[in-house]
């Protein structure tokens, strides 16, 4: 993330988003997949660590492989195979989705995972238990824990979609998009953005 300053003189807290150029790796219709969108595929893969099958799906739109492939089902212009998407399909201060896979944490206990507030500052008699989760279950009946309960477990790694991002500006020769506020996962990790229209 970064900031940058807008015509009124406000600094807005912002990330960086490349975003393309997006090659068109396929074209579903209704006749042949029952319904119509856009496959876009973007990022370089060496081919050592793609499949055959991929080999040959990228091969159709006469591109090398790439990292990632997404599908999109709202698009105004007809696309065609092997066709470049750039950042100027995005128009300065409209509002996107961004969908990405959130941080991997490892596993948490229910302190940090779900924000209990711990055994700690009451008067149960302990000292050693402040970041213990508690009773878990009732005792004879039902005789078990119910199934979603809130418990210690591997945090993070989840698909996180963020709506109502703004794009506050577009720079064409490189590709980039400033997106207003912060968007899930790492640095350099992959994204799906998301227009409204």
């Amino acid at each position: 993330m970064t900031s940058i300053y807008d015509e009124s003189g406000k600094n807005l807290p912002v990330t960086v988003i490349e975003a393309g150029p997006c090659i068109v790796s396929q074209i579903r219709t209704k006749e042949i997949d029952g319904y119509d969108a856009v496959q876009l595929a973007f990022g370089e893969k060496k081919e050592k660590h793609t499949t055959s099958a991929m080999k040959g799906h990228f091969s159709k739109a006469g591109t090398g492989p790439k990292a990632m492939v997404a599908e999109f089902t709202r698009f105004e212009k007809k696309k065609s195979l092997g066709e470049a998407v750039t950042v100027e399909v995005f128009m300065e201060g409209e509002f996107v989705d961004v969908v990405g896979i959130s941080k991997g944490k490892g596993f948490q206990g229910v302190v940090k995972r779900h924000g209990f507030g711990g055994v700690g500052q009451a008067t149960h008699g302990q000292h050693n238990r402040l970041r213990a989760p508690g009773s878990i279950g009732a005792s004879s009946y039902p005789s078990r824990v119910f199934k979603g309960m809130r418990m210690a477990g591997r945090m993070g790694g989840d698909r996180v979609k963020l709506i109502n991002l703004q794009i506050v500006k577009i720079i064409p020769e490189k590709n980039l998009i400033l997106v207003k506020g912060a968007v899930p996962g790492p640095k350099n990790g992959f994204l799906k953005i998301e227009r409204w229209n």
